[in-house]
């Protein structure tokens, strides 16, 4: 092989290696425009789930505080209840006592 034929042969493999480096450095640069993308596109994700997680958590604490606020509501309405329930029985109590008295029967021992 002559000297010519080694000048162009190396030539021809440097020609070879520059196009390989050129197409794997265009591989290289799709593939970090490719991963920046999913890069923004997983963080995007992640500030909507926040956004909603946030939303949720203050929907969340309405309902509770409304839920809290039902039971305060029923809890006066029970206390309420058993109050007028305490003075029926007091005053049943009082008129049966008050009719026993007026008959003059004498009251039974419980049996």
């Amino acid at each position: 092989m002559t000297t010519e034929e080694r000048l162009n042969r190396i030539e021809h493999i440097t020609a070879g290696l520059a196009e390989q480096h050129r197409q794997d450095h265009e591989q290289d640069r799709q593939l970090w425009r490719d991963t920046q993308r999913q890069i923004e596109d997983t963080q995007r994700q992640i500030n909507q789930m926040g956004d909603e997680l946030r939303e949720a958590d203050r929907r969340l604490g309405q309902r509770l505080e409304q839920i809290a606020e039902e039971l305060r509501a029923e809890a006066r309405t029970a206390r309420a209840a058993e109050q007028e329930l305490r003075d029926r029985i007091a005053s049943l109590t009082s008129a049966i006592g008050q009719l026993i008295a007026h008959t003059g029967i004498p009251p039974q021992p419980p049996a």
